[in-house]
């Protein structure tokens, strides 16, 4: 079977975008101001880190039995030209009715990135467009070249701080909108930046 590649167009919308079949390869993509860009392969290490990341949120989720889900690489719409933007972090936290044709995840609460050597600009750009979607409450970014996570609570008066809180190795990891707190170490069980 011969494996056809297909350029995507120049521009799309999010739902020319949700109709294109992909390129033919197989990569994993996001639609950014109507421009189609590459997720990158990730390593071994973003794999550990995505796995745990997702054990643990998925765990906590399970055992408070509300009405919220752990999606990975959810379709994400942010508020600000949604017609032009579909993201994709390495994991949300939505109450997502389980439904055939839904693509978009409506009104997640939890957003989190993996910060990897080749998509910083990608994440932060994504983080930004996260502060758009009203229903978020946190968005957290997880480093993977050292034990580190960035994480931006939306304030009860509805704004984003400033800056991010930053935890380190020794800190711990609170996601106030699911009741998840956990060493961030955790996060980065089976790694070599983890405890040994």
């Amino acid at each position: 079977m011969l494996n056809i590649q297909r350029k995507p167009p120049p521009r799309m919308t999010v739902a020319d975008f949700i109709d294109w079949p992909g390129d033919g390869t197989g990569r994993r993509f996001q639609l950014v101001d109507g421009e189609v860009r590459e997720i990158p392969i990730g390593s071994v290490l973003r794999g550990l880190i995505h796995t745990n990341i997702n054990y643990l949120v998925a765990s906590q989720l399970k055992a408070a039995d509300g009405p919220y889900c752990a999606l990975s690489r959810p379709s994400i719409v942010p508020r600000v030209r949604a017609s032009l933007n579909l993201r994709a972090p390495a994991l949300g936290v939505a109450a997502a009715p389980d439904q055939p044709t839904q693509y978009v995840v409506p009104d997640p609460v939890l957003l989190i990135e993996i910060l990897t050597p080749d998509n910083a600009t990608d994440v932060w750009d994504n983080v930004w467009s996260y502060c758009t979607i009203p229903s978020v409450q946190e968005i957290a970014v997880v480093h993977s070249t050292r034990v580190l996570a960035e994480l931006l609570r939306r304030g009860r008066d509805g704004h984003w701080p400033e800056e991010p809180e930053e935890i380190g190795s020794d800190g711990m990891l609170r996601f106030a909108s699911i009741g998840l707190t956990c060493p961030l170490l955790d996060v980065y069980a089976q790694t070599y930046l983890g405890p040994s």
